[in-house]
C-alpha cells in the first residue's frame, strides 16, 4: 500500500447553481471566471517560458 492511498482524495468541484442567480449576479460571476481564466493563462505562459529557457540552457 502506498502512502498516497491513505490520503483523502480531492472531491470534484460542484458547478455553481446558476438558476438561483439573477442577470447581474451572472454577469459578475462570469467576469470573475474570465479574470481567473486570464490569471491561469498567464501562469501557463510563464511556466512554458521558464521550461523553454531551461531546455535551451541544457541543450547547449
Amino acid at each position: 500500500m502506498d502512502l498516497e492511498d491513505l490520503e483523502p482524495r480531492k472531491q470534484a468541484v460542484k458547478p455553481k447553481d446558476l438558476d438561483a442567480l439573477g442577470v447581474e449576479e451572472l454577469n459578475d460571476y462570469l467576469a470573475a471566471l474570465e479574470t481567473e481564466a486570464a490569471r491561469v493563462k498567464a501562469k501557463i505562459e510563464s511556466k512554458q517560458t521558464y521550461l523553454a529557457g531551461a531546455k535551451s540552457f541544457f541543450k547547449e
